[in-house]
């Protein structure tokens, strides 16, 4: 066999596995359907959160903690800072899931924190105005990752240490091989090596069908508005990134003006997508999602939604308990998978690349990943 490990999709898991493993000597071939840059999936928009003190479950944490240490390792090694703290601030009622849950994190991992009221968040960060019943979780070890440039890295990285990397050229079948290996076929002929990782992103459905996993993908919006005013109080050494829940659950999440007086801050829905496919996703913004979000920022934000500069679709490929799936395949250990990360992975991707290069070269990994077994209860459930 002409590799040892095939690596199909080169967005942010992707281009991570083909680093790390390209790393250990290993003989990579990346695979990836689109050019090294490109804005058909989920690793773009210029911009993505990075926190610690995990709402979602608090067994993320001790990944993040590595995660940290490697995205610290990447901009070193790349040169780029593709990671940028500015401190994070969580908003919500105290019994809101994006409080309550951050809190439970910070405290069960002992992680810096601290517990604002309304009035304390609006005279540190007077572009956020809480409701009167709202409070606030700081965390200074929050930030954004750049996903471009964080997949533009990984790839030079892993082209650096000898991994052979092929664009546009989609897969269109894999299947594992009597000798224990595996076949990939694409538009430009077969590949073989002697093992596979598969991170598919919003393709996962139709290339890990026998998972019979009910992944939804969600056509998401992001938004950048020109705040009222100005940027001068969204730099990003005044204003942090935040996520702001609002009494009926709703999630909203934004970053300072990272781009200059000219970019405006992004801002978008967490979740609240509609059901698509890459091939029949709707990339136009229509006037009534602006509305819509426009209207449900002029609470929290006082200056936003200010003047809209631009709007851009992406797409979260969600599990039913909106864990992720990292893990060997069920019936074929020299694969590996990784999907299902649901609007919430990107900050994994240093880490999720290294678990991946354990899983592909020795089939386990001392990292937990125990949550994300694709035959765990939650997902058994759905079958």
């Amino acid at each position: 066999m002409t590799h040892d490990v095939i690596v199909l999709g080169l967005g942010g898991m992707g281009s991570a596995a083909a680093a790390h493993l390209a790393a250990r000597g290993q003989r990579v071939l990346g695979l990836e359907r689109f050019g090294p840059a490109h804005d058909r999936g989920s690793s773009h928009g210029g911009s993505r959160i990075t926190r610690q003190a995990y709402f979602e479950d608090p067994a993320y944490v001790p990944l993040l903690l590595r995660a940290y240490e490697l995205w610290d390792e990447l901009c070193a090694d790349s040169g780029s800072d593709v990671l940028v703290r500015t401190g994070g601030v969580f908003l919500g009622r105290p019994d809101s899931r994006t409080v309550a849950g951050s809190l439970r994190a910070a405290q069960e991992w002992g992680l810096a924190h601290e517990l604002l009221t309304a009035a304390e968040v609006r005279r540190r960060f007077p572009t956020l105005s809480p409701a009167e019943d709202e409070v606030g979780l700081f965390e200074a070890a929050a930030g954004f990752a750049r996903p471009e440039a964080t997949v533009a890295a990984h790839l030079a990285l892993a082209e650096k240490r000898g991994a052979e990397l092929h664009f546009d050229e989609p897969a269109l079948e894999w299947s594992a091989t009597p000798d224990g290996g595996v076949r990939v076929r694409t538009a430009a002929g077969e590949h073989t090596a002697g093992a596979l990782v598969i991170s598919p992103g919003a393709w996962a459905p139709q290339l890990l069908a026998e998972l019979d996993i009910p992944f939804r993908v969600e056509r998401q919006v992001m938004y950048w508005f020109q705040p009222a005013g100005g940027v001068a109080g969204w730099t990003p050494d005044r204003h942090p990134i935040y996520i702001h829940e609002a009494a009926d659950g709703t999630q909203v999440y934004g970053f300072p003006a990272i781009d200059g007086p000219d970019g405006g801050a992004k801002v978008a829905f967490f979740r609240r997508g509609s059901l698509c496919t890459p091939e029949t996703i709707d990339r136009e913004v229509h006037p009534a999602e602006v509305a819509a979000i426009a209207e449900h920022l002029a609470g929290p934000l006082p200056t936003l939604p200010g003047q809209l500069l631009t709007a851009a679709t992406c797409m979260y490929t969600t599990t039913p308990d909106e864990h992720f799936v990292i893990a060997p395949h069920p019936q074929h250990p020299q694969v590996t998978v990784a999907c299902g990360f649901s609007g919430h992975g990107f900050k994994f991707v240093p880490v999720v690349g290294e678990v991946l290069a354990d899983l592909a070269t020795t089939g386990a990994t001392a990292h937990p990943i125990a949550l994300f077994d694709p035959r765990r209860p939650a997902l058994e459930a759905t079958r």
